[in-house]
């Protein structure tokens, strides 16, 4: 039947606070809780601070054994579970509940081993992704998913949100770059996912515990592959004067049979964000920017820079240049990379958005993006990996004005269904979170939506992780607390 446990749970019982700490502390006694309520403002939200939400109780637990006394504490009682990282999500996914208790494993930060031999990682989830390359490049290593946020995110957020990053195009996303997981199921249970082969026997349940968003189990320990660093690296910037000859660009290069290592498009209002930021060597008066990474061998890289500036070329770009050393490729990405926090100058407010397309599609959605800007008023910096599809728009808004979160909420909504209309998806690497449970009906049918049911209840049959999140239940009423509605969680 589908659904049928997620459907049927009894409803759970009212917390008891003064029980759940005493079996806490009984249960964990070094534990670290914080209970008061000022002292738990700064985990109220993720980095989408649209939706905010204080716990009922913030726990740090410093080892695995505190984290699996917590989990079998709140199972035992019934407490619902978020588990949170660095909380540079961007969807909503690491709001607390408000009956239950926030896991936050940023104490878990050790990287365990480094095996140049096996080209591998051992880490706990607290990691910031930036410092596993750090530590790795002593032996010429590097770890290649790298989110604009790689600075202060950490490996386990990255691996709940199945996080990409400028090098995804050619080096894939976290799944891509996973040997094993180490998982605590919500009854505290120690599961390893994965090894050190190329393969293991039964399903891949590490594939499925990728971008679950906390919503399956917690992980506590993460083995991510390495990379030799490569011998070579150029990038190449080239403006336009339109964004679609940009967005046409983009399929021409793939095309080509040239898979960069990085492929990002920005339009003029981001890029020219980013160049008052960064002092990136940006052209101004583009109406569109592609950098392109190119790396590999010397002879290789020479080869494929002279193919690719002369497919831009002939493709209309109005301004071509080519990193001339490590420094400036640096600085080119910069720009990129700060390219978020640049827009923010422009506004007091922007919503992130998180759609994937076909890369065919790139240059119509961006025009049609701009038409539903305008329809609503608001402004929209466009920042995104055109390799990969993946859109970022960034939509300007002032929430002190009357209405205008609403119209920013209604244009993300939009901008999300209309990359379901032309076969693409509501997320990227961003995940579903609260943020995007009203558009899971545009790319699932019900009986789809019934099938991640029936996933959820079979990992987590009280639906106490991370409840109301990523999945919509179809029959939500009685078996979970439900969250606020979404119109009274905006703060």
């Amino acid at each position: 039947m589908h659904g049928s446990q997620a459907n049927t749970a009894a409803p759970l019982p009212p917390v008891d606070r003064e029980r759940l700490l005493a079996e806490l502390r009984a249960a964990a006694p070094g534990l670290d809780l914080i209970l008061e309520a000022e002292l738990q403002r700064p985990y109220e939200c993720d980095a989408l601070a649209l939706y905010r939400q204080l716990p009922l109780v913030t726990a740090l637990p410093a080892t695995v054994e505190e984290v699996q006394a917590v989990l079998r504490v709140c199972h035992g009682l019934a407490v619902p579970v978020v588990a949170r990282g660095a909380g540079t999500g961007l969807c909503a996914g690491a709001m607390p509940h408000p009956e239950g208790l926030l896991l936050v494993l940023s104490k878990l930060d050790r990287i365990l081993a480094i095996d140049p031999d096996a080209r591998s990682a051992r880490v706990q989830p607290g990691v910031a992704n930036l410092a596993i390359s750090r530590e790795a490049a002593a032996h010429g290593l590097y770890y290649a998913p790298d989110p604009s946020s790689q600075i202060a995110c950490t490996i386990g957020g990255n691996v709940a949100e199945n996080s990409g990053g400028v090098h995804c195009l050619k080096y894939g996303l976290t799944t891509h770059n996973l040997l094993a997981l180490t998982v605590l199921t919500v009854e505290g249970e120690m599961v390893i996912l994965g090894g050190s082969g190329f393969d293991g026997p039964g399903l891949d349940l590490m594939a499925l515990l990728t971008g679950s968003e906390g919503l399956l189990g917690v992980v506590v320990e993460i083995t991510v592959k390495l990379l030799p660093q490569p011998e070579l690296a150029r990038v190449i910037l080239a403006g336009f004067a339109s964004v679609r000859e940009a967005g046409d660009a983009v399929g021409v290069i793939i095309g080509a049979g040239i898979i960069p290592a990085g492929l990002e498009m920005m339009d003029q209002l981001a890029l020219r964000a980013a160049e008052d930021f960064a002092g990136a060597g940006y052209p101004r008066d583009a109406a569109a920017l592609l950098l392109c990474e190119l790396d590999g061998t010397r002879e290789e890289v020479a080869a494929q820079i002279v193919r690719v500036q002369a497919l831009l070329q002939e493709l209309g770009a109005t301004s071509l240049r080519v990193s001339a050393d490590e420094r400036e490729r640096a600085l080119l990405w910069a720009g990129r990379k700060s390219a978020f926090p640049a827009v923010g100058r422009l506004a007091p407010d922007y919503y992130c958005m998180d759609g994937t397309i076909p890369r065919g599609q790139v240059a119509p959605v961006l025009e049609e993006i701009s038409r539903l800007a305008e329809g609503y008023g608001l402004a929209v910096a466009n920042v995104f990996h055109a390799g990969d599809g993946n859109l970022h728009p960034l939509i300007l808004f002032d929430a002190a004005q009357p209405g205008q979160i609403y119209r920013a909420e209604a244009l993300g909504a939009d901008i999300l269904e209309l990359s379901v209309r032309v076969g693409g998806c509501i997320t990227g690497e961003h995940g579903v979170g609260l943020e995007k449970l009203r558009q899971m009906p545009s790319q699932f049918s019900t009986a789809e939506l019934h099938q991640l049911e029936d996933i959820k209840a079979a990992f987590d049959p009280a639906l106490t992780l991370n409840p109301g999140k990523g999945i919509p239940i179809l029959k939500r009423c009685q078996e979970y607390r439900a969250l606020p509605a979404r119109e009274a969680a905006v703060d």
